[in-house]
């Protein structure tokens, strides 16, 4: 899966970036009622749960190779639900060779607003590792990645409504009077074959993110009236993306996620303020009833003194070495069922993964200036108390 040494950075010099120009910034705060609103739909188990059969994880869960049936099988899924959504759809097919010989590898970008001039990226990977035999082949990849996938899918049933409603505000109002990080949009992008099939080497491993990575480096945008900076020579589809979050090995109980990169330390650090409000509005109570008097936060507090001084090798360094600021959401250490067949339903904790979604939908809520509706949270209450008496 990954490559678990420590490598120094070495880095190309950073292109030019009409994204990330928006880089540091103060992020709008929700309000305990906007949180609240933004907790309550859709229900954040629903989609994570693996007891339900027709959960996202539950659709995820199963042995996922590249090109086998049933890595299709887990791409329709991904697909059928986005586009159910409205989202825009695009697959990135491609045949590479491999230590196994040729496989196809086909990534799935999903793109609330094409017409957006900028996007910050929610990206994961959906294979699960290939093995040769059984019983191994039949690793499921519970927290790899199949839990950071079924969040995604959470986060943009979730936002949809909110990203509809921003759209459709911005249509109606003057220009003038649109803040520029309102035009960012959500894009989810998960990478196919990001698991080496031998032994991990920069051949063989992150095949999709490599392939998608240098397609975006290489596609040239016609000019676009809400992109405000244009480099000589035009921009490519690599210069739109504000920021990649990459998120990996997440689902199993009591995480340990550090910043690794200074440039996007600000917004780490928007991940542990989401959860700490998070956690005072009451919002990680589950099961009801139960006390969440203490929490372990699932992130390190930064120093001041991180540097560029290494990073772990996965699906973000095609992207970061062109030049894409990125946030790497992976624990150290990894779960101990790291590329076991124990990484299964079992290595999961529903509560943790439950927070991660309500996380997730805070900063990127927060990250897009949206605006949750209080007031159909009210009206959602008000239907369920009379349907109850």
């Amino acid at each position: 899966m990954l490559h678990r040494l420590w490598l120094l950075l070495l880095l190309a010099a950073p292109s030019y970036q009409v994204g990330s120009h928006l880089g540091e910034r103060d992020l709008p705060i929700l309000d305990a009622a906007q949180i609240s609103a933004l907790v309550a739909f859709p229900d954040p188990v629903r989609s994570i749960d693996p007891s339900n059969p027709d959960s996202h994880l539950s659709k995820i869960l199963i042995p996922r190779a590249v090109d086998t049936p049933n890595n299709t099988l887990v791409r329709t899924h991904l697909t059928d639900t986005l586009r159910s959504l409205g989202w825009h759809i695009e697959e990135d097919s491609f045949i590479a060779s491999t230590p196994q010989g040729n496989k196809r590898f086909t990534n799935v970008i999903a793109t609330h607003d094409p017409e957006a001039p900028r996007r910050v990226v929610l990206s994961a990977h959906f294979d699960s590792k290939w093995f040769a035999s059984y019983p191994q082949d039949q690793f499921v990849g519970a927290t790899d990645s199949a839990a950071p996938c079924a969040m995604m899918l959470d986060l943009a049933e979730a936002l949809t409504p909110l990203l509809d409603a921003r759209s459709l505000r911005l249509k109606t109002e003057d220009e003038d009077d649109v803040e520029e990080a309102e035009e960012t949009t959500l894009q989810l992008v998960f990478f196919d074959g990001e698991e080496a099939f031998g032994v991990w080497s920069d051949a063989d491993s992150i095949y999709g993110a490599q392939h998608l990575a240098q397609q975006w480096h290489t596609t040239y945008l016609p000019p676009h009236p809400k992109r405000r900076l244009l480099p000589p020579g035009g921009i490519t589809a690599l210069d739109t993306v504000e920021h990649l979050i990459l998120l990996d090995l997440l689902g199993a109980l009591n995480p340990h996620i550090r910043s690794f990169f200074p440039d996007t330390a600000w917004l780490f650090d928007a991940f542990i303020s989401a959860e700490t409000r998070l956690f005072q509005t009451g919002a990680f109570t589950y099961p009801e009833g139960t006390s969440s008097a203490a929490m372990q936060s699932f992130f390190i507090p930064r120093t001041g003194k991180e540097t560029n001084a290494g990073y772990i090798g996965d699906d973000h360094l095609p992207f970061m070495r062109r030049g894409v600021s990125v946030v790497h959401m992976i624990p150290e250490p990894f779960p101990h069922v790291w590329h076991t067949l124990g990484d299964d339903a079992t290595a999961l904790d529903i509560p943790t993964m439950r927070r991660w979604n309500l996380i997730l939908r805070v900063v990127f809520a927060e990250y897009l200036h949206l605006q949750p509706d209080v007031k159909a949270k009210r009206d959602a209450v008000v239907t369920k108390t009379e349907g109850e008496l």
